[in-house]
Parts: C-alpha cells; structure tokens; sequence
C-alpha cells in the first residue's frame, strides 16, 4: 500500500511539472507572437518595409532578436531614415561587447535590450559612435575583473581619451559623441550623452538621467546613471569620488515627483511609463508640457530624495559633515540689509570635484536664508562666481569643525 501511494504521489509530482513546463513554453511562444506582431506592424506602418525586411534577413539569426527589437521601439522618424549600416554596425559591436565581457553575459536580457544595445540616447544625431567608442575603451577595461572597475575604468580617462571637457561655448546642447568630440567640448547634456555611449560600447548598461530645472529654476541638469550589481548608480562625466554622492544632491532632495518642471527622470529604450522633458528643444517660454514626448522615461525623483536624506542623515550621524552657507551681497561696503543681498550663483570645487552649487538668497528672502550645504570637516574649497562684469572669481575656504558663513559679492575688484 505504501509503494503504491508513493508512486501516485511520483506520477502527481510528474504531471504538474509537465504542466508546468507546458505553461511555461505557451508564455513564452506567446510573448514571442507578440513581439513578431509589434515588428512586423513597426516594419509595414515604415517609408521602407522592404529595405528593413532585407535588414533582417541578412542579420546572423543569433542577432536577429536584438535587430528586430531595435526596428520595433526605435522612433518612427529613425526607422523611416536611419542609416541601416549605422544600425548593423550597432548590433554588432554590441555583440562583440557581449562576447568580450563577462558582466554583459550576465545581464538579464531586458537590462541589455534597453540599456546596452540602443543606438541613441535621446534626440542627438544619430552617428557611429559604438564602433570608435568600443575601440577607445575596450583597453582600458580588458584587464578589469568587474563591472565596478569598469565603470571607474572609463569614469578616470574618458576626458583624456575622448578630448571632450565641459564648455558652454559648445555648438548646442544635445550634441552627438562624434560632435562633442569634434569640437572638444559640451555642456552637461553633451557629457552624458557621451558618457552614457561610452559604457554601452563596453557592454555596461547606462542611462540618461535629468531634470527640466531644479527647484530654484536656475536651469537643467543632465547626468548618467550605471546599472551595476542589480542598482542603478549616480554618477558624471567627471568621476566622483563615491558614485552616488554627486554635488546636486542637496538640490534632487528638493525636486518635486509631482510636478513635471522639476521632477527627475531617466530615459528608458522600448516600452516606457513615462517621458523625457528635452528643455533644449524649446525656448525660455516654451511650457514642459510642450515639448517632444518621443523619448521614453521613468519618473525616478522619489528615488533621488530618499537616496540625498539618507546621505544627509548619515554624514550627521556619523559627524563627518558640517554647513557651508554662502550669502551674496552688492559690495562689501552694503552687507546690513536685506535690500543689499543679491542672487549669485556660485559654485563649490575641492581640487577637480565639484562638490555643490546654487544660487544665494536675494533681497525678498530672510536674512537667516543662505546658500547651504553639507560638506566633509577640515577641507579646503573653492568657492567659484561672476562679478557684475562677467569676471571669474575664487575664493578659497577652509572648513573646520562648525559651520561656517561666508560672503561673496557681485561688485568686487581683484
């Protein structure tokens, strides 16, 4: 009875695992329909269906996949226009990237579909960048173990390998990799964008984080984001010293999730909940609501204003971190009201790394209302600004154990 009632057992535990499986494979043949439907529909609803069906029929059946996602979410006007060598080109340093490097094997799929193999990051020109980028930085992260040392790898020498620095006299804001690295030059939107190409071409997936304008509408930001052990990290053109503890994010604890003007968002390839606010295609009157919604996003502000009070929290708990609080005056010889105070933006280095920013309190704000933020004890900065006469000033501080106010001044001689 016993040897009977284990074998009916057996057989049950057969049967619901090939139930199982059965279910499984219809999942999966059912996904798979419909991501040849979306295709076929992206391809037929195109100016040239027979040129993308002639794409895919000479792509390497191991690459079709990646190829046919690229045709179904790219933009309309891209797959109406696109270069379809720049596109070949695309999957095939991807893959190459894939073949080399361990961490890009180990990614799950939908990481490296919508974080690695995209040809674009947001409305630049579409250039053939991942080729030359791949083979710039393949050196530099050929002997790296993981994808933490990769990332820190690129972050170290892409100013020096790419010649590009930030410059607001560059040509425009959503500069290309091959356009910034032309000039030599891009503001921070430029940086990213290369940023971001640059760890796709080493099969590291990133992306394109930004926000329309901080809280005190001093204008964009736009920074990059890694994907690294399961985590999306913060991190900039200029290597920080500990990704995550960027000098924005005093501002990004004041962001709004709520409100589309200053809420932050990271672009996402393919299917996404949300989009981008592109600021740099309109103008100083132009409504956010206004502007292009064809690149895809996640809201992702909660995010950043827990990440800056945990930080915020932890620098005084662990009292590491005192106040810097700037305030902005006419002259030294008009300090005593509120009338003589004026907004100022100043910026805080230490050596190459920019630890904060802002703009101080005007004439309307209180008098107890300065440019605050929370910075390591016994550590020189320097505070950077322009004079009425558009003149670079520094000013050196040293940060002990209080904290310390000082003063900067929109009328000033050297």
């Amino acid at each position: 009875m016993k040897s009977l009632r284990l074998r009916l057992i057996a057989a049950i535990v057969a049967i619901a695992a090939i139930t199982t499986i059965c279910v499984l494979r219809h999942a999966d043949d059912a996904n798979a329909n419909e991501q040849q439907a979306l295709l076929s529909q992206a391809i037929a609803t195109s100016a040239r269906p027979d040129s993308l069906r002639a794409l895919l029929a000479r792509t390497p059946e191991e690459w079709r996949d990646e190829m046919g996602y690229l045709i179904t979410y790219m933009l309309p006007a891209d797959r109406d226009t696109m270069s379809l060598a720049l596109l070949e080109e695309n999957v095939c340093y991807a893959r190459h990237a894939m073949e080399a490097y361990e961490w890009t094997r180990a990614l799950p799929r939908e990481v490296y579909l919508t974080y690695v193999l995209p040809y674009h990051v947001v409305d630049e020109v579409r250039d053939a960048w991942r080729k030359e980028l791949h083979e710039l930085f393949a050196p530099v992260v050929d002997t790296c173990a993981t994808m933490m040392e990769a990332v820190k790898a690129v972050g170290r020498v892409i100013p020096e390998l790419t010649g590009v620095n930030y410059d607001t006299r560059r040509e425009k804001t959503n500069q290309s990799p091959r356009e910034s690295m032309r000039q030599g030059m891009a503001s921070c939107t430029g940086l990213a964008i290369l940023l971001v190409d640059a760890y796709r071409a080493v099969g590291i997936p990133a992306r394109f984080v930004g926000t329309a304008s901080w809280h005190d509408d001093r204008g964009n930001h736009s920074w990059t984001e890694v994907w690294v052990d399961g985590e999306w990290r913060v991190t900039e053109y200029y290597l920080p010293s500990q990704l995550d503890h960027l000098w924005f994010m005093s501002d990004a604890a004041k962001a709004d999730p709520n409100d589309r003007r200053y809420a932050i968002y990271a672009t996402r390839f393919g299917p996404a909940p949300d989009w981008f606010p592109m600021v740099w295609c309109g103008d100083d009157s132009t409504q956010v609501a206004d502007l292009p919604q064809c690149i895809g996003a996640e809201n992702v502000t909660q995010h950043y204003i827990n990440l800056a009070q945990e930080q915020h929290d932890k620098h005084l708990e662990d009292d590491t971190h005192t106040y810097l609080r700037i305030a902005g005056y006419r002259s030294r010889d008009a300090m005593s009201h509120s009338t003589d105070r004026v907004v100022m933006g100043v910026d805080v280095f230490c050596g190459t790394e920019q630890m904060g920013g802002g703009l101080t309190a005007g004439p309307l704000r209180d008098m107890n209302d300065f440019l605050t933020m929370l910075l390591p004890k016994h550590t020189t900065y320097e505070l950077r600004y322009y004079d009425a006469n558009g003149r670079l000033h520094t000013q050196q501080v040293c940060l002990g154990d209080e904290p310390l106010t000082v003063a900067v001044f929109l009328n000033s001689e050297f």
